[in-house]
């Protein structure tokens, strides 16, 4: 099931190589705009105000990172080739890599990310899970994941999401005030001109 979806994707792109030069663009730009989002969550927050987008951008921040090394355990305990590694067939111009292709570091770090926020604030991220949803999409087209690779990040990103939001709650609001000491000062004449 998992190479006849890859398959079906991957014939509709390589006819629709501007398509899927334009996916390619689209996955890098989602990549980033996730970071750049959590990012700009924090300093969204009011100073002073509630927390809770604070509590999001750095839960976010923290499911990402923690989502990359749970995929690099699992990478050493199961080493999945990529599709086209596989299958010569694979048309694959905008995906090169040779590690462990399950399940994909990308999509973990994203739905980390994106699970990070809506668990926290479920207006916000759901903004994030669609982005995060559109770069999963773009990385099938791309060539670069079977569906089962992309699916198994989306798991390893809600579990680790879970994780740092409910299990490390405490820990997590004691870095928000901390750093929103260094923080506050430099935003706070911003929302006073706003």
């Amino acid at each position: 099931m998992d190479w006849r979806i890859y398959h079906a994707f991957n014939v509709w792109a390589s006819e629709h190589t501007g398509v899927a030069h334009a996916t390619d663009v689209l996955m890098n730009v989602a990549i980033v705009a996730l970071v750049v989002g959590a990012v700009a969550l924090w300093f969204a927050a009011r100073p002073g105000g509630s927390p809770r987008w604070k509590l999001g951008a750095a839960s976010a921040l923290a499911s990402g990172a923690l989502g990359y090394l749970v995929n690099q355990v699992i990478h050493a305990i199961h080493d999945r080739p990529r599709p086209y590694e596989t299958h010569d067939v694979a048309w694959h111009p905008y995906a090169s890599g040779t590690d462990a292709s399950f399940p994909s570091d990308h999509s973990s770090a994203a739905f980390g990310i994106a699970w990070g926020v809506f668990l926290i604030d479920r207006t916000v991220g759901a903004i994030f899970l669609a982005v995060a949803a559109v770069m999963d999409v773009c990385r099938l087209t791309i060539g670069a994941h079977y569906p089962g690779d992309l699916l198994a990040g989306v798991g390893v990103g809600l579990f680790v999401a879970a994780v740092v939001v409910y299990l490390g709650r405490p820990l997590l609001a004691w870095l928000v005030r901390l750093v929103e000491r260094l923080t506050d000062p430099l935003v706070r004449p911003l929302w006073r001109r706003g």
